[in-house]
């Protein structure tokens, strides 16, 4: 059997957050609407047999939660707020809050987009002690996107999600080193990560309502019970996890698309909608320290026809500039402009570390891409202080009237 010395040296020293928005769509919603602030706002699909993807705290209150069927929530909160999903909406808010993570660690393993674990062990000397990082990282969410996360701190990453689910919205939960059995005795078994309804059936039979009490029984019960899943369950039980933080895989591709509310037809908006897609990912490639050679146009029709056009590069690229004159190249190989277009897409493949060889320009343009790349990283550095709408190229800001009309 594994006792509580094995822990210890398992995840000694180590300082891991979990750090998990609140309510993360709704609260997206409700950002970019204030006044729906206060009420039960509930986001799913569009049609009867959609399922709720998040509901405000509001809205929980009437028992909505996710995964919920939405003609269920709508019985429940007849006077709710319902609102269709937008995914690139949240994606955009997702990179903001992931650039503040990498401001403080290299070592971010991202779960879903609005959560994910940290390994903040190396970064005391700069930064503080893990608790104290969590605080940090908390202050400027809520300062750069308007929104609250909730932290857990600890060892482990077992421990530090069961802390961050505690004290929600706004919470933080530190879990002390050496108090791990103590902190997980109390709570309820369901709140392990893995444990199903069939688990907790089972559970239940055994006598088991606690994590307590299944730190407990013996490992050999639970091996006879559940199989490999039963030595899970017993090291868990004892807050044993030495599983590292895993940074984001390398990406084979990397690109953004926008589905439209009204289809487009104009070719000038289209270029504007592409300027604004090289903008996003010019930025993304630069910030993971990628280039791309090949670049690929993603254009979905009004009938839902979806076709795409390539071109590889013979050098990388990580320029929005030269990103988005490549997508109007390729967006002339379409039937765009003759029919209506309901999703522009952009992204780039075949993919390498900025510091990698590159082919020397002897006749090029070498002193322009210098010039660029100083550019492009001025304004990267503006977009992670300030978020994304604090600089953009001068054709993506709002058109103003002229003075007396």
């Amino acid at each position: 059997m594994h006792n509580s010395s094995d822990q210890s040296r398992n995840v000694e020293g180590r300082a891991i957050i979990h750090l998990d928005m609140d309510a993360f769509y709704a609260s997206v919603e409700i950002l970019d609407q204030p006044e729906l602030r206060g009420r039960p706002v509930v986001v799913g699909g569009t049609s009867d047999r959609s399922v709720v993807s998040a509901a405000s705290y509001e809205a929980r209150k009437y028992g909505i939660h996710s995964a919920m069927p939405l003609v269920r929530a709508r019985q429940l909160c007849p006077d709710g707020v319902f609102l269709p999903v937008r995914m690139g909406r949240y994606r955009e808010i997702s990179e903001l809050i992931m650039a503040i993570f990498e401001r403080f660690t290299p070592l971010v393993e991202p779960i879903s987009l609005d959560e994910a674990f940290l390994d903040v062990t190396g970064s005391a000397r700069l930064f503080g002690s893990g608790v104290e990082i969590a605080v940090a990282i908390k202050k400027l969410i809520n300062e750069e996107t308007g929104l609250t996360g909730s932290a857990g701190v600890a060892a482990s990453k077992l421990l530090a999600k069961i802390a961050s689910d505690l004290k929600k919205p706004d919470g933080l939960t530190v879990v002390d080193s050496g108090r791990e059995r103590e902190f997980l005795a109390p709570l309820p078994i369901g709140k392990l990560w893995g444990v199903g309804r069939t688990t907790l059936k089972e559970l239940a039979l055994l006598g088991v309502a606690t994590i307590g009490d299944l730190a407990g029984l013996p490992v050999e019960i639970l091996e006879a019970r559940f199989g490999k899943s039963g030595s899970y369950l017993h090291r868990a039980a004892l807050g044993i996890d030495d599983r590292p933080v895993v940074p984001e895989r390398e990406a084979k591709s990397m690109g953004h698309e926008e589905t439209y509310e009204t289809d487009l037809l104009d070719p000038a908006r289209m270029r504007h909608e592409l300027l604004d897609l090289a903008t996003r990912v010019g930025a993304r490639l630069r910030r993971y320290d990628l280039r791309g050679r090949t670049i690929t146009l993603k254009v979905k029709f009004h009938d839902f026809k979806l076709v795409s056009r390539s071109i590889s590069l013979d050098e990388a690229t990580d320029d929005d500039l030269a990103i988005f004159r490549q997508a109007c190249e390729l967006l002339r190989q379409t039937e765009a402009g003759k029919r209506p277009v309901r999703l522009l897409g952009i992204s780039l493949s075949n993919l390498a570390r900025s510091g990698s060889p590159r082919q020397t320009d002897l006749f090029g343009d070498s002193r322009n891409k210098a010039r660029r790349e100083k550019l492009n990283r001025a304004v990267d550095d503006v977009t992670r202080k300030f978020g994304r709408r604090a600089i953009n190229p001068a054709t993506l800001a709002p058109k103003r009237k002229p003075a007396g009309k």
